[in-house]
């Protein structure tokens, strides 16, 4: 085991960048400026924009799209069968992701309940229903909180 590196690897993936390890599936696309961090699982057929953010742990399953500059928070969950194990791909329901989502750790997408653009799903949350752009959802299942706008004047008034 001396010659693994445990302490994690920067890998460059042409103009973005992973944590090894880590699991980019085959023919995934990894958008310019996107970070991948250690021990996360990207599927297969995976689309990221450009300037994405998943941290560690995270699990985005097969077919899954997300827009530019999203942040998926650690061991977030992304499915795309809701009634596994299917086995059959056109059952799947891959989850989209708007623009400048935020997705926080620990959250559970369930398969085809898509997040709108600037939309922020907290920590922990389980998504049961689509999220519509702009709106700030929590709990299980999560429920409406506030605006995307609340949002920033409160993370604005804590620094």
């Amino acid at each position: 085991m001396d010659d693994l590196p445990l302490t994690g690897q920067r890998v460059e993936l042409g103009g973005s960048v992973a944590w090894w390890p880590c699991h980019i599936g085959r023919d995934a696309v990894i958008g310019s400026g996107s970070s991948v961090g250690a021990l996360a699982h990207i599927g297969q057929r995976v689309t990221m924009g450009e300037g994405c953010k998943v941290q560690g742990s995270a699990y985005i399953a097969d077919d899954c799209q997300l827009g530019d500059r999203v942040f998926i928070g650690p061991a977030a969950v992304i499915l795309n069968d809701k009634y596994p194990p299917s086995n059959d791909r056109g059952k799947w329901q891959p989850v989209h992701i708007g623009d400048e989502a935020v997705i926080g750790g620990n959250a559970t997408i369930v398969p085809g309940n898509n997040v709108g653009e600037r939309a922020v799903l907290a920590a922990g949350a389980v998504l049961t229903r689509p999220l519509p752009a702009g709106e700030v959802w929590g709990g299980n299942p999560a429920v409406f909180l506030m605006t995307r706008e609340d949002y920033e004047a409160r993370r604005e008034a804590r620094t």
